[in-house]
């Protein structure tokens, strides 16, 4: 690069200066550091290409130990669920679930008009009886009931009376 482009430049100088074989052997050097370089990065590209498939055939390596332990995993739950054993289990659900819808009609069919009439009695009795709250006083509440003010006062009273007893008790203590 800027090292080639200067030995050409000298060799253009040789020239001037009448040395053609100086000039002629700086060319030739300069022609095979070019070459040189040329096979360098050549050889740099192979060996990131290298570098490159070796990762990528490593990645391939654990998606391919990954299929294996999984194809293992499969194998042993086929072992111990056959597809038979699938097709038992499931038939005996579909059974259960057909013996039981068949005990929900006998249920449903064994209940008489009579009977379903005594249930929505029975539903709206204690409807009604949810509904049925007692009557609400039509006079007026008074003011303030009797006796109340002087049982405001006395709790009051008791409050301050407690709160002074803490706070000398509090005092007392912190001070011994």
């Amino acid at each position: 690069s800027l090292g080639l482009e200067r030995e050409r430049e000298l060799a253009r100088q040789l020239l001037k200066d009448g040395k053609k074989e100086k000039a002629m052997l700086l060319l030739k050097k300069k022609r095979y550091q070019e070459q040189l370089l040329d096979k360098t990065d050549n050889q740099i590209s192979n060996l990131e290409r290298m570098v490159q498939d070796i990762e990528f055939t490593q990645i391939e390596m654990k998606v391919i130990e990954g299929l294996k332990i999984g194809n293992e995993c499969l194998n042993k739950m086929h072992q111990v669920m056959s597809i038979e054993e699938v097709e038992r289990i499931i038939g005996e659900t579909q059974d259960a679930v057909e013996y039981q819808r068949q005990i929900d009609e006998i249920l449903a069919g064994s209940l008489t008009e009579e009977d379903e009439d005594a249930i929505l009695e029975e539903l709206n009795t204690i409807t009604q009886e949810q509904l049925e709250l007692p009557d609400v006083p039509s006079e007026p509440l008074p003011e303030e009931p009797p006796g109340m003010l002087s049982a405001l006062c006395a709790l009051q009273l008791w409050l301050h009376i407690h709160l002074l007893c803490s706070v000398q008790c509090f005092e007392t203590s912190y001070l011994l």
